[in-house]
């Protein structure tokens, strides 16, 4: 039998990791009510393991002797599509292997070794490091198919170049088949339900790029069947990981690759100058491939003299494929690089380099060819760390300071623009979007989801803008891109991934506009983001600083917006007293908007929604006598004005304060109508809870 501390913890793990959508977000509310019924008390919202025990502790020891309060715990998962329930049904797979592969023998050996050890309470776990260009991808996912009969629960592969462990999570967590709405917003919820996944697997998992303990500790998973092999071009310290160093292929196994990968023809033809190249590879995989494609296409080529040493095997193949390109293609090398662009695409080449996209199409493509770019797999392309080292230096030897800013800014007004546009389009009745652009004319969309597709496609590209703007001295193109992010951070979440660029945004209002509406709308911003990660001390401040900029700037619509995201702050923390204070002080603040000031045409829709927060504050509250009537009221209005989505939400609202009252027969017209626009909409996360529901009302539960 369970211990009933544990399967409270269980259901409060398996609420909170459902929070990516409205569905999870509401049966979190529904959770702290319960808990507040029970305990008889306001107890906060655990946010921590510990926290998590502290609580099932309370509502066990408080339920003492009243089961039927317990089992409504249990009933609470049911029908809520988290990441803990309902199977997965995937079979991860490693990337392809490479197609031609030395046999490292003794690095295999060793990979084999500790896949296979004694489990002995201690993780499977392997750290291959090697400079790069030295192959230690291709060995991990080499030796992974090769003992794919090892995991036959699959194989996950995440690549965590520029990210964080949440963002490493939640990439893992896709892999195993989980939906982005059912991917927990915190970081510490995506590891602790892939933790949760992974503890019966056989699995391995590939963590490819790292940079640091930090980075990758929280995704070593300690389930005795799986085995974690992280790629890093450094030793991690700290790890407590099995080290596999991987260095330069002897000289057998080089010229072996080089001839695999040319062809004996080539080789066979660059005879005299082969020493000189093998040497100048320094048994570097990438170097010799890069040093093979040269060979093949241009045999008798002579050899340059080194620019970058021997000691840059990456660097000095960079330098000869070079100087070969064409002219178009050597100037988007060198220019692109000036910023660690996450991805390139055909429209940011052609606007860092002034060439028709057509041609930038096939410059990227040549520029791949040679190996100077990767493929992303996307219809993107990105450099390799050292490539991009050369390319930025040549850059700046042979094109000159004012040509480079140049290009730069280019770069920053097309991303400037892609996201404004994508912004405007994907929420275009937010007062939080920024104005069009003057003298641009915006790109169309099918419809708001394929605008909100293009944002959530270049929100990691975007955040390196804002950083480029920052540290260029381009403070209103920064915070341009920054406002830009709302729609996706209000819909498709990928908080983690832009926090960076919303706390540089935050920063520059305030040195460059503070006490203004810029100001105040980026710590909005702040605000939501961070509640949404569970940074709810960060969040409280932020909100707080939104609201004492949107007030010194006259804005008392934005004032009133920034104590209600105080007030659903609360909401997440289960105070809901003072929730209902926070959206009281909105209320008053929105009756200070005269007739014909900003704002004023949205003050009926504004009081909607803070009548239905205010029920469901006091829902939460034990205050359902006068929960009712608020909520009644935002019904009539959405009603009213055939917003259907928002009616749903109001519905469901209504439906769940009626059946925790007993109002079973008053409860199924509710869902029913709820149901009807719901599935109208396409929202499958609100109709699976919705349904569950109402058989609950049908049987009787």
């Amino acid at each position: 039998m369970v211990d009933p501390v544990t399967a409270v913890a269980g259901v409060l793990i398996a609420v909170g990791s459902g929070m990516a959508n409205e569905a999870g977000k509401r049966a979190w509310e529904t959770t702290g009510a319960l808990v507040r019924r029970i305990t008889g008390r306001e107890v906060p919202a655990p946010t921590t393991p510990e926290q998590r025990e502290h609580v099932a502790r309370l509502v066990v020891e408080s339920a003492a002797g009243r089961p039927e309060l317990l089992a409504e715990f249990g009933r609470l998962t049911g029908g809520l599509a988290s990441p803990l329930t309902g199977p997965l049904g995937v079979r991860p797979r490693l990337p392809s292997a490479p197609h031609v592969f030395t046999d490292r023998r003794d690095v295999m050996r060793q990979l084999d070794d500790e896949a296979t050890r004694p489990f002995a309470g201690r993780p499977r776990t392997v750290q291959l490091h090697g400079p790069e260009g030295i192959g230690t991808t291709a060995v991990a996912v080499h030796w992974g198919w090769r003992r794919a009969d090892r995991f036959p629960d699959g194989q996950l592969y995440a690549d965590l170049r520029g990210r964080g462990p949440g963002e490493g999570a939640a990439l893992l967590l896709r892999e195993l088949g989980v939906p982005d709405d059912r991917i927990p917003p915190a970081p510490a919820d995506r590891v602790t339900v892939l933790r949760t996944l992974l503890d019966s697997s056989r699995l391995l998992v590939v963590l490819d790029h790292a940079t640091s303990t930090a980075q990758v500790q929280p995704l070593v998973v300690t389930a005795p069947g799986v085995c974690t092999v992280v790629v890093a071009r450094d030793r991690l310290a700290g790890l407590g990981a099995v080290r596999v160093p991987l260095g330069p292929l002897p000289p057998r196994d080089a010229k072996r690759l080089l001839t695999e990968v040319a062809g004996k023809p080539a080789v066979a033809a660059a005879k005299a100058t082969l020493p000189a190249v093998l040497d100048r590879c320094g048994g570097h995989p990438y170097a010799l491939h890069a040093a093979a494609r040269r060979l093949s296409t241009v045999p008798h080529a002579p050899l340059e003299p080194t620019v970058n040493g021997a000691n840059d095997p990456v660097g000095s193949a960079a330098e000869d494929t070079y100087r070969r390109l064409s002219p178009e293609a050597a100037r988007l090398y060198r220019l692109a690089a000036l910023r660690p662009w996450p991805a390139l695409d055909a429209p940011a080449a052609a606007a860092i380099t002034g060439p028709r996209q057509a041609d930038a199409d096939a410059l990227l493509e040549e520029l791949a060819d040679a190996l100077l770019l990767d493929r992303t797999g996307d219809g993107r392309y990105r450099y390799r760390p050292g490539v991009r080292a050369h390319a930025e230096r040549t850059a700046a030897a042979g094109d000159g300071i004012a040509a480079c800013s140049a290009a730069l800014a280019r770069a920053l007004t097309h991303y400037e623009r892609r996201a404004v546009d994508a912004a405007r389009a994907a929420l275009p009745e937010s007062w939080r979007i920024p104005d069009a652009l003057p003298d641009h004319s915006p790109a169309p969309y099918a419809d708001r989801g394929a605008a909100l597709a293009v944002l959530a496609h270049d929100a990691a590209v975007l955040v390196e803008a804002v950083a480029a703007a920052e540290e260029s001295g381009d403070a209103p193109t920064a915070l341009r891109i920054c406002r830009a992010l709302w729609p996706l951070q209000l819909k498709a979440g990928h908080h983690e991934t832009l926090l960076p660029a919303l706390r540089a945004g935050a920063r520059l209002a305030d040195a460059q506009e503070p006490g203004t509406r810029m100001s105040g709308a980026l710590h909005a911003q702040m605000a939501h983001t961070c509640t949404e990660l569970g940074r709810h001390a960060e969040a409280e401040t932020e909100a707080v600083a939104a609201a004492r900029d949107e007030a010194a700037a006259g804005h008392l619509r934005g004032e009133a917006s920034a104590v209600e995201f105080l007030g659903l702050l609360r909401l997440r923390q289960w105070r809901y007293p003072e929730a209902l204070e926070r959206f009281d002080a909105a209320g008053a603040i929105l009756d200070g908007i005269e007739p014909g000031a900003e704002g004023h045409a949205d003050l009926p829709r504004a009081r909607a929604l803070l009548e239905r927060h205010r029920g469901r504050a006091l829902r939460g509250a034990g205050r359902r006598d006068e929960a009712l009537p608020r909520l009644d009221r935002a019904l009539e209005f959405f009603r009213d004005r055939g917003e259907g989505y928002n009616t749903a939400r109001v519905l469901t609202d209504l439906a769940w304060t009626r059946y925790e009252d007993g109002e079973r027969a008053t409860v199924l017209p509710l869902i029913d109508e709820a149901l009807a626009i719901l599935v109208a909409e396409g929202a499958t996360q609100h109709v699976d809870a919705l349904r569950v529901l109402r058989e609950r009302c049908v049987s009787g539960a």
